[in-house]
């Protein structure tokens, strides 16, 4: 019989091999301070709960923009759409000043953002947070939504936007 391979003893075997998982890929955006505030995910979970309607998602503890929006009342979590693919890595980037930039909002009078052309909006709060290693997991409480049937999620898989096939 053979043994399993250790990746958990070589960071960018275990990196690869997670990479390999296609996952969904939420933005999480608020106004904060008069700042509108972004972040984007690619650990988002929707499920957790549906009584209460929770979803979750885990978070670096070395980020600089999740202490901010975890601050607000209310996140706004767009689902990204194929129509966000072109503008995924801008907002992903270290330059804070360019997130949103070409990009359609929508703000509620919580403060949430929403990305327009995503196919699911969820208006959440912060319900808890958990250790998990070098990252948080948090879970969000689902406060309002909306959806969109005619527009498809985009995905993240081995380091690339993909598109779902039908």
């Amino acid at each position: 019989m053979t043994s399993a391979p250790d990746f958990t003893s070589d960071p960018g075997e275990m990196k690869r091999a997670f990479a390999g998982f296609p996952s969904g890929v939420a933005a999480l955006s608020a106004v904060v301070d008069g700042d509108p505030t972004l972040m984007i995910v690619s650990s988002f979970a929707v499920g957790v709960s549906y009584d209460p309607p929770m979803v979750s998602f885990a978070v670096q503890r070395s980020s600089t923009t999740w202490p901010v929006l975890s601050r607000t009342p209310a996140i706004g979590v767009s689902v990204l759409g194929e129509e966000h693919t072109g503008k995924a890595r801008q907002m992903a980037s270290r330059s804070k000043d360019s997130r949103f930039a070409g990009l359609g909002t929508v703000q509620t009078a919580s403060g949430a953002v929403f990305l327009e052309g995503a196919p699911v909006w969820l208006e959440c709060a912060v319900e808890r947070s958990y250790p998990a290693g070098d990252h948080d997991i948090i879970l969000l409480r689902v406060l309002a939504m909306m959806t969109d049937d005619e527009r498809n999620p985009v995905v993240w898989h081995r380091q690339t936007f993909k598109l779902l096939g039908s």
